[in-house]
């Protein structure tokens, strides 16, 4: 396995796999480099939607001339890795990269909580994308918003009670669609292929929802 900096040529092909949507150990493992080392780069210069391969190669240089450190990352010598793997899987369960960046940044600051600036400037990304980051985590319940009265803006919260809050709003979305399912078996008529298709799993999530729900009640206090 290659050791040392980074090529220009390798940035180019980094920048490449990103467009095509490669998660960064594909891409690590197509430049024959390991994943952490693909992770760093990314995450200190501009983050998956912000990477530009010429200016990260300046950067580079830029940074050994004078010895200037990276932006900080999660304390220890892998915690980018780390940080980039939670990234990861949350973008594999279906939320959107930029967001789960928002998340992690959030669930592995000190306090857990951030300004709308402070996420702009800490992912190097725009107040419109964080804008529309912290506005997903909110709606599922996975970050909290706060207003500071003295200073007008709000603050990004997430906190013990957010695990709980954030499956009670995945499991009223799903009954939702359990009870959309059975009343649409109703319609095709509940003898039918269809009717009895839609009823089966309509009931069946509706059953699971609701012993998921009692069991969040039950272990809730475990984030007390």
């Amino acid at each position: 396995m290659p050791g040392g900096r980074l090529t220009q040529q390798e940035r180019q092909r980094i920048a490449a796999g990103l467009a095509d949507g490669l998660s960064y150990a594909e891409v690590a493992r197509r430049l024959d480099r390991p994943t952490s080392t693909i992770s760093r780069e990314v995450g200190r210069n501009g983050g998956p939607a912000g990477y530009r391969p010429q200016q990260a190669h300046q950067a580079t240089v830029q940074r050994a001339r004078r010895g200037t450190p990276a932006l900080p990352r999660a304390a220890g010598p892998s915690g980018g890795a780390m940080e980039e793997e939670i990234i990861e899987l949350a973008v594999r369960s279906g939320m959107p990269r930029l967001t789960a960046r928002v998340h992690v940044d959030l669930l592995l600051s000190e306090d857990g909580r951030r300004t709308a600036a402070e996420l702009t400037r800490r992912l190097r990304v725009s107040p419109a994308s964080v804008s529309v980051a912290v506005n997903f985590l909110v709606q599922h319940g996975y970050v909290r918003r706060e207003r500071d009265p003295q200073r007008r803006r709000d603050i990004y919260v997430v906190d013990d009670d957010a695990w709980y809050n954030s499956i009670l709003i995945s499991s009223r979305q799903t009954l939702e669609a359990a009870q959309a399912a059975m009343a649409a078996a109703e319609t095709f008529g509940p003898d039918s292929p269809v009717g009895q298709r839609l009823a089966r799993g309509g009931t069946f999530l509706e059953r699971v929802i609701q012993d998921m729900v009692e069991s969040a009640d039950r272990w809730r206090a475990l984030l007390s």
